[in-house]
């Protein structure tokens, strides 16, 4: 039988944090997880929306458990602030769903000066997970990370040019950062196993999907036509965000689901949330290249203790 938000377990007494959680597929994760009892994080930038998002989440379950937290992935400031008011409140954390990210955005800087699609989607997402991993080992939980079918034409980040100077592509560097989702959450799972810990990593991606990602590459501009084309696209044949949240629910809460493992739609970009085969040549190189270079950019190393 598919798998569907009904097949969510009960999750009294758990907790989640949930990146991008105000609107799209942040927001759907959001719903479904509060609706099973879970306490829910909801993780954002801006806190207007983030108010206006929990409001909207409390009018349809008003005995919902939620809080926001203010995260600028863009920052590493914010990212660090944000995870050391997590470590000071809670003893664990349940589900790690780091969900936001940008889509072909414009060449930019973030902050910290990293390349904005890298920075934000990777490298902010690193440093939140090194600070928040004590509390996920302490409740043997998830890291659910959100890569996308984009990560297929990745290439892994040039250490000697990680911000893509002279070779900016909106694509490329949208490409770069999912595939480095994807092999962050691959890596990550082989250091638990290799340190027997019982906590798992997971990956997943919502394939085309009908949320405001599409929108905002378009009114950007970074993708030229093609975000236009993608905006159409997923307005007309996309799938209802809330469907597209499946994937990373099911990588989240199914029972069944181990580390390691890879969701998503079953027909690449539409369709039932299922188990998908974990392919890449070289990804242990690349995994090293990249674990190596995060923690040299950020100054942060994951912490397992």
């Amino acid at each position: 039988m598919a798998w569907t938000t009904n097949d969510i377990p009960n999750l009294d007494g758990r907790s989640a944090l949930i990146t991008g959680a105000n609107s799209g597929l942040g927001f759907e994760s959001a719903k479904a997880l509060a609706a099973k009892g879970a306490h829910v994080i909801m993780a954002a930038r801006n806190r207007e929306k983030a108010e206006t998002a929990r409001a909207k989440l409390l009018e349809s379950m008003p005995h919902a458990s939620v809080e926001l937290l203010d995260l600028d992935l863009g920052s590493l400031a914010s990212v660090r602030a944000a995870a050391d008011k997590i470590v000071e409140s809670r003893s664990s954390l349940d589900i790690l769903m780091n969900n936001a990210g940008l889509m072909a955005t414009p060449e930019g800087r973030t902050k910290d000066g990293f390349e904005t699609q890298f920075g934000v989607n990777h490298l902010g997402h690193w440093v939140l997970t090194a600070r928040l991993l004590p509390l996920v080992i302490a409740a043997k939980g998830r890291v659910v990370t959100v890569s996308s079918t984009a990560h297929h034409m990745g290439r892994r980040v040039d250490p000697g040019n990680p911000n893509m100077e002279g070779s900016y592509s909106a694509w490329a560097a949208y490409g770069r950062a999912k595939l480095a989702n994807y092999h962050f959450g691959l890596g990550l799972q082989r250091e638990f196993k290799s340190r027997g810990i019982e906590a798992q990593s997971l990956i997943a991606h919502p394939g085309l999907s009908h949320t405001n990602l599409q929108v905002a590459t378009a009114e950007m501009g970074g993708a030229g036509g093609a975000g236009d084309f993608f905006k159409r696209l997923a307005a007309n044949r996309g799938m209802p965000q809330d469907r597209g949240a499946e994937s990373q629910l099911r990588a989240a809460t199914d029972p069944t689901a181990k580390g390691g493992q890879f969701y998503g739609p079953r027909f690449m970009n539409t369709g039932n949330a299922v188990r998908l085969p974990v392919m890449r040549p070289g990804r242990k190189k690349s995994i090293e290249v990249l674990f190596s270079l995060s923690e040299k950019l950020t100054g942060e190393a994951l912490r397992f203790e």
